[in-house]
């Protein structure tokens, strides 16, 4: 437990030696590259600013990530299930995946406007496709094993699904749900990039207008913390029920 806690302390002490030691060897203007200690300051000196644009996108990516979850689930089910909607579905899942997210983020916000609907239906979008593929690729290596076992016994379809197949596809879940968790945040950020009054994608922008590099990196600095904040949560839970 102790060296799980430690080693990431000691990798981010050593990012911030580097970015520092970048700055004191090249010189670079604080415009380009602010120093670690000025990106500190403009957290504490704004922290309330920071904590009101947080609050904002911390909703909108918990928000799509269950939404995103949810509809994931209950479409790897359908797959696994039904050959009709392998057919029908999974082009347009592959095709959708083509499309780069960034195209997507002006249409919704014209669809759905200026709110919260669109970043959150982005964040859904960008973590949908992980969560499906996963499952359903759990769903469709099940064990043979377990399988002729459960056909030796007569188990009915639904039952084998419930108690066989869905058990043994949790692992593969688990992995597209710690995926999902690090593309949460980006999607509700694209969606704030693109229109929006608030949440930290927003002040990114606001302070890259105004000059204002310190703000900037400290929005960033945020978001990096709201990643990781979300994925060692979503890990920590998986890791206690077993996955």
């Amino acid at each position: 437990m102790m060296q799980r806690f430690f080693v990431p302390v000691i990798v981010f002490g050593v990012l911030i030696g580097l970015w520092q030691g970048v700055i004191w060897a090249t010189g670079v203007p604080r415009f380009i590259l602010p120093s670690p200690i000025a990106v500190a300051q403009e957290l504490y000196t704004n922290a309330q600013l920071i904590g009101v644009h947080t609050w904002i996108t911390l909703q909108e990516v918990f928000l799509g990530f269950v939404i995103g979850a949810v509809l994931g689930l209950l479409s790897a089910i359908t797959l696994a299930e039904f050959p009709w909607a392998r057919r029908v579905a999974r082009p347009l899942l592959v095709i959708s995946q083509a499309i780069p997210v960034f195209a997507l983020a002006p249409i919704l916000t014209l669809w759905l406007g200026f709110g919260m609907a669109s970043k959150v239906t982005m964040a859904v979008l960008i973590i949908y496709f992980p969560i499906t593929s996963a499952f359903f690729d759990g769903l469709t290596h099940t064990p043979q094993g377990y399988l002729d076992i459960a056909q030796t016994m007569n188990g009915r379809k639904n039952r084998i699904l419930w108690h066989i197949r869905i058990p043994a596809a949790l692992p593969k879940l688990g992995s597209g749900l710690r995926l999902a968790a690090v593309y949460a945040p980006l999607g509700a950020v694209i969606g704030e990039w693109v229109g929006s009054s608030q949440g930290l994608g927003y002040l990114m922008l606001l302070a890259n207008g105004r000059s204002k590099p310190e703000l900037m990196f400290a929005s960033v600095a945020v978001l990096a913390l709201v990643s990781l904040t979300l994925y060692l949560a979503i890990d920590a839970a998986l890791r206690r029920a077993g996955y």
